[in-house]
């Protein structure tokens, strides 16, 4: 077995006019349930120090919960990379609200589409990703999705079980019966995890 060990610097800020659900706190302490966006939750494992050049740097050592994969994030730059905690239940039960009220946005244009569901997917403000949940599976119900959007699909449905489930701490089975019954309310149909087995 080995480890792989991701050093992240941003390139890029993120996009403006995201709606972050909560504001990034670089103050993290060790055994925090943290969100890395696009990867999901985690738990800050260990706070070090390490030279770089002449200076010395503080990192954050994430363990990504689903995969095990061991991520350093530079302390200074944790907000600019979109790091922050778990989400609490008044914004659990924004998410909720969103998927249980009917209307959904979907551009037409498969190109345009999937830039802009990337764009939120990127935000790693759970309520953006839900959003996207919530088009994909619209969009779905009413023809087949294109590989990438199964895909995206796919993602934004794991970030948002992976993160309730270590929100409210119970098990992702829960938080799936919750997201069914939420969904059932727009006549959507949450897609069950096999859906996604090749």
């Amino acid at each position: 077995m080995f480890v792989v060990v991701i050093v992240l610097f941003p390139t890029n800020p993120p996009p403006t006019g995201c709606l972050l659900m909560s504001l990034t706190d670089s103050n993290f302490h060790i055994g925090d349930k943290v969100v890395y966006p696009n990867h999901g939750v985690g738990v800050i494992e260990q706070i070090s120090s390490r030279s770089v050049g002449a200076t010395v740097e503080r990192f954050y050592l994430l363990n990504i919960k689903a995969s095990s994969l061991r991520v350093m994030v530079p302390c200074q730059n944790a907000g600019s990379v979109g790091l922050r905690r778990v989400v609490k239940n008044g914004e659990i039960q924004k998410v909720l609200d969103l998927l249980s009220i009917n209307g959904n946005g979907t551009n037409g244009d498969w190109k345009d589409r999937f830039k802009e569901n990337s764009e939120r997917m990127r935000t790693g403000s759970l309520l953006e990703v839900a959003g996207v949940l919530k088009n994909l599976i619209a969009l779905h119900q009413a023809k087949p999705l294109s590989f990438r959007e199964k895909k995206m699909l796919e993602r934004a449905r794991y970030l948002l079980v992976s993160e309730l489930a270590m929100a409210r701490n119970c098990e992702e089975s829960k938080v799936e019966e919750l997201l069914t019954t939420t969904l059932a309310k727009c006549n959507l149909r949450f897609p069950e995890a096999s859906e996604f087995q090749a």
